[in-house]
C-alpha cells in the first residue's frame, strides 16, 4: 500500500501579501527625546512675574474716577489701590500706599491738585489728568514735578495706559493742547520775576513753590537773533529755560530724544556756552532784553 504524502506548498517565512500590494517596511525606531535641560525647567518655574503697577486715581467727580478705576482695572499690568476726592486724600493715599503713579485732577475741593503737587511728587510720580488746559497751570505743572499732562478728549483708553506705563520710566507724555499751551506759554509769557506765577481759580495758593533764581548779566543783553538759531532751536531753548528735561522737550515738540540732543548741542556752540545752566542765564537775559527776531 502507498503511502500517501502531501504536497501543499511550502509556507513563507514572512505572511502572505497579496501581489498587488508592496510588502511595508518596518519603520525604525524613533530617535530618543533630547533631555531637557533641568535649569531651564527651574528657571521657568521659579521666574517671577512682574508685579502690576499700583496707581492711585484723584479726582473730585465720583463719575470719572469710576471710569478711569474701571477702565485701567481690565488691565492686567495695572492696578487702582485708591480714590481720592481731592489732593489732601491723594496726599493721604500716595503716603500710606505708595503707589508707582498718581493720576491728578487739578481743581479740586479744600486741595487743589496744584496745592498737592509738590507734596505729591516727593513720594511717587504724578501725571497730570484733568480738564484744565490753561497755559499757566500746564507750566506751573511741570515746573512742580509733575511727569506729563493729559486733557481729558485728547486721548484713546491704550494712550492712557501707555502714558501711565511710560511715564513711570521717565518718559514724559503731554495731549496737544497741553503742548500748545505750554509753547504758548513759554514764548509769549511775560517776566514775572522770581515769584510763582498768578494762577486762576485761586490755584496753588497752598504749595509752598519754590523760587527761580537766574543768573542776571550786568551787561547790557545782546539780541537773540545775533545767535543766529533757527526756529526749532529757538522753541528748545525756550523750553530748557522753562526747566524741562530733555524727554519732556523730546513729548512737547513730537521729536526724539536724540533729535532733542542734536539741537542743544548746536544751541550750546552758537550761544558758546558749556551747560544748561550758562545757556538758561544768557538766553534769558536776551528774551529781558526785548523781542525776539525770527529770520
Amino acid at each position: 500500500m502507498q503511502n500517501r504524502q502531501s504536497h501543499s506548498p511550502a509556507q513563507p517565512p514572512y505572511p502572505h501579501v497579496p501581489p498587488s500590494l508592496p510588502q511595508q517596511q518596518p519603520s525604525p525606531p524613533a530617535a530618543p527625546a533630547a533631555p531637557q535641560d533641568p535649569r531651564n525647567l527651574f528657571a521657568a518655574a521659579t521666574a517671577p512675574q512682574q508685579a502690576p503697577l499700583r496707581v492711585v486715581v484723584a479726582d473730585d467727580n465720583p463719575v470719572v474716577r469710576a471710569g478711569l478705576t474701571a477702565l485701567l482695572s481690565g488691565r492686567q499690568d495695572i492696578e487702582v489701590v485708591a480714590e481720592a476726592g481731592n489732593g489732601r486724600e491723594a496726599y493721604d493715599a500716595a503716603y500710606r500706599l505708595r503707589p508707582d503713579v498718581v493720576l491728578l485732577d487739578v481743581r479740586m475741593p479744600e486741595v487743589d491738585g496744584i496745592s498737592a503737587l509738590p507734596y505729591l511728587v516727593q513720594l511717587t510720580t504724578v501725571l497730570m489728568l484733568t480738564y484744565s488746559q490753561e497755559a499757566e497751570i500746564v507750566h506751573e505743572a511741570l515746573r512742580l514735578g509733575a511727569g506729563g499732562y493729559l486733557v481729558h478728549g485728547e486721548f484713546t483708553a491704550d494712550e492712557l495706559v501707555m502714558a501711565i506705563r511710560n511715564i513711570k520710566q521717565g518718559r514724559a507724555h503731554f495731549t496737544a493742547t497741553a503742548s500748545t499751551a505750554l509753547l504758548a506759554h513759554v514764548r509769549g509769557a511775560p517776566n514775572r520775576g522770581n515769584g510763582a506765577p498768578e494762577l486762576p481759580d485761586g490755584l496753588g495758593r497752598g504749595a509752598s513753590a519754590a523760587e527761580h533764581h537766574h543768573a542776571r548779566s550786568t551787561a547790557p543783553p545782546p539780541e537773540p537773533a545775533q545767535y543766529a538759531l533757527s526756529r526749532r532751536e529757538e522753541e528748545v531753548m525756550d523750553l530748557i529755560a522753562a526747566g524741562m528735561t530733555n524727554a519732556e522737550i523730546a513729548a512737547t515738540c513730537f521729536i526724539s530724544e536724540k533729535t532733542v540732543k542734536n539741537h542743544i548741542n548746536r544751541i550750546f556752540t552758537k550761544l558758546r556756552t558749556e551747560n544748561r545752566s550758562q545757556a538758561i542765564a544768557l538766553w534769558l537775559g536776551t528774551t529781558r532784553g526785548g523781542g525776539r527776531a525770527h529770520g
